[in-house]
């Protein structure tokens, strides 16, 4: 376990972090969890075929990390997907370890498991063991790795981290204009977060923006650890007018960064995901957060899920599942009153992708 620090300011409110054990069973959604939405089980309507209809499917998904409001809503959502599909589901998370994920994968190959979802980590570490996976006939899914260079019968599956971040940075530009003086917080190296720094570095240019300082740090506590970070920036930088944190952690910290450092007033924060707790710190009084470019993890975690339940049943048709984001403003959230994820939903239907990678046969999670 990673030691936890204090937070640096008081910034991000009700911000916890759960102790994972390295391997956990059970579809339920997690105890205790603030980001664990019930969900609504859509009935299937035609008879599962094999392995389905044999009993329980044992399957399991390996995370590099489970810290972080969008990884316990992804996780929620894939318990809840594998509860209603009968699966018994490991849960194994490496805590942001790159060796550990690796043996996870490892432990998961030998523990029997007919299906397996990746779940971020990097191709150089992940590559042997999801080749030994899919050599002895396991289904392997991934979401957010770039895996299919070296291992091309892997299935991939990640949000569409391009137009994410195009709709925000189009905020962005209509915020702040061209010739603007702006901070970056992220940190590369990770699949989705490589891909919306692509189109990061293109606005950059079609703007002319000055990019002051780029800092952020991935671990298991990535807001903790990368506040201080962008402080030390902000202290040297006190003439941007705002920063792209493309991460709901790293937003976090960024916002954790600007109230310590007196600066909330003067800069403008644009992230990425949503949570309750992001929409509640988006709509705060005086909040700098001011668009995120997101998904509905929950719905995200069962539809990965599905992915793997009909590659299992060989009904996939696809070796690459991308799923839409949309924009999130504070002034959206304002106008429409929206107070959690459910008001979220209400007002986004498109959010709910619950016709996406499914079949008759699945009793789908709709959130």
């Amino acid at each position: 376990m990673f030691t936890k620090r204090k937070m640096m300011a008081a910034g991000i409110v009700g911000f916890t972090m759960l102790s994972v054990t390295a391997c956990s069973q059970g579809g339920g959604a997690a105890t205790n969890n603030p980001n664990a939405d019930s969900g609504q089980t859509i009935a299937a309507t035609a008879a599962m075929p094999a392995p389905f209809n044999a009993g329980e499917v044992h399957v399991a998904i390996v995370q590099n990390t489970g810290q972080g409001d969008y990884f316990q809503q992804y996780l929620n959502g894939t318990k809840l997907q594998a509860n209603a599909l009968k699966m018994k589901l490991d849960v194994y998370d490496a805590q942001g370890d790159n060796a550990t994920q690796a043996t996870q994968l490892d432990q998961a190959i030998a523990s029997g498991a007919k299906g397996i979802i990746v779940r971020h980590g990097y191709a150089d570490t992940l590559c042997p063991g999801v080749n030994k996976a899919l050599k002895a006939g396991i289904k392997v899914v991934i979401y957010d790795v770039e895996i299919q260079k070296c291992a091309p019968d892997a299935v991939q599956t990640q949000q569409s981290d391009a137009k994410m971040a195009s709709l925000v940075l189009d905020q962005m530009a209509k915020d702040i204009g061209k010739d603007a003086k702006v901070g970056y917080v992220n940190v590369l190296g990770i699949a989705p977060l490589d891909r919306r720094n692509l189109v990061w570095e293109q606005y950059k240019k079609d703007n002319n923006w000055s990019q002051k300082f780029f800092t952020g740090k991935f671990s298991s506590s990535t807001a903790t650890d990368t506040a201080p970070m962008v402080y030390n920036a902000l202290q040297a930088n006190k003439d941007v007018v705002a920063i792209y944190a493309p991460y709901d952690e790293l937003s976090k910290a960024t916002l954790s960064a600007l109230e310590q450092a007196n600066m909330k007033s003067k800069v403008k924060v644009y992230g990425a995901d949503i949570s309750a707790a992001d929409i509640e710190l988006m709509r705060a009084d005086g909040s700098p957060w001011v668009a995120t470019g997101a998904t509905d993890p929950n719905a995200i975690g069962a539809a990965v899920t599905r992915v793997l339940a009909l590659d299992l049943a060989g009904e996939l048709t696809t070796k690459n599942v991308e799923f839409p984001p949309i924009l999130v403003t504070q002034q959206m959230l304002r106008d429409k009153n929206i107070k959690n994820m459910d008001d979220l939903r209400a007002a986004e239907p498109s959010l709910n992708i619950s016709d996406t990678a499914s079949a008759a046969w699945i009793p789908a999670i709709k959130f």
